[in-house]
């Protein structure tokens, strides 16, 4: 049976992300090298952002002593 593909995490998609863009603004990639990078690229975005949207809600919601979660809201 095939290994299940380990899970990469978010910190080390940031450094993959950051490694790509390097490489691409350096120039000196041939031109289908560079539309796969890019290509992997975006999708590190994408899966980086989704994370960053998943863990924003979370953070937007507060455990009450009920152990319920509800929607932080500031009161003015």
């Amino acid at each position: 049976m095939a290994k299940e593909k380990e899970e990469i995490t978010f910190e080390d998609k940031i450094r993959l992300l950051e490694d790509i863009v390097k490489e691409l603004e350096s120039g000196e990639v041939p031109l289908d090298d560079a539309i796969s990078k890019y290509t992997e690229a975006m999708k590190l975005a994408k899966e980086c952002s989704d994370k960053l949207n998943v863990v924003s809600e979370k953070v937007n919601k507060i455990m009450l002593e009920n152990n319920k979660l509800e929607d932080f809201t500031v009161s003015e």
